[in-house]
């Protein structure tokens, strides 16, 4: 079962996400802003985190920039009411997944989450399986441990090269 925060000041949101949410068999945690969800994380250990962009307290996309620095594996999708202005620029140099208008539409928020949701299990699953090797690295002779380093970029570099792409066409407009 997938943990997903949702991080709204409206109850209404709250509520409807919530459902759309439960229906899909995740279980979701509710905070009305964005200090909250700052402190909630750590607890709640979510796969992704959805935020409106205009939280009171600490924004949205101020969230994003502080979970994308010390949650590696949790996506961010940021919300905004559909006559809100919301910088989308702005919104993926803070390292945003996924941008979703409000009011929520049950089909393109689990569109929208479902790729997320494997991505995020992905790089969880990446970061237990180092923690469990570390201890047994250890005793390992430094050159070993480089010639592991260098396996593992090897097979990373493809996604990674892909991410960084898609961002830098991003901040350039296409």
């Amino acid at each position: 079962m997938s943990v997903i925060l949702l991080a709204d000041d409206s109850p209404h949101a709250q509520r409807m996400g919530q459902r759309i949410l439960a229906e899909e068999g995740h279980r979701v945690e509710c905070v009305s802003d964005g200090q909250a969800a700052a402190l909630r994380l750590s607890a709640a250990d979510p796969d992704v985190v959805i935020a409106d962009a205009h939280l009171p307290g600490i924004s949205g996309i101020e969230l994003c920039r502080y979970m994308k620095s010390n949650c590696r594996h949790v996506r961010v999708i940021l919300t905004a009411g559909s006559l809100e202005a919301l910088d989308e620029a702005a919104a993926k140099r803070a390292g945003c997944d996924a941008i979703l208008r409000k009011p929520f539409e049950a089909s393109v928020m689990a569109e929208t989450l479902a790729p997320l949701l494997e991505a995020a299990q992905r790089d969880r699953q990446s970061m237990a399986a180092a923690t469990a090797v570390a201890p047994s690295l250890a005793a390992q002779p430094p050159d070993d441990i480089r010639a592991a380093v260098e396996r593992a970029v090897e097979r990373e570099l493809p996604r990674l090269l892909d991410e960084l792409t898609q961002r830098v066409l991003l901040a350039l407009g296409h």
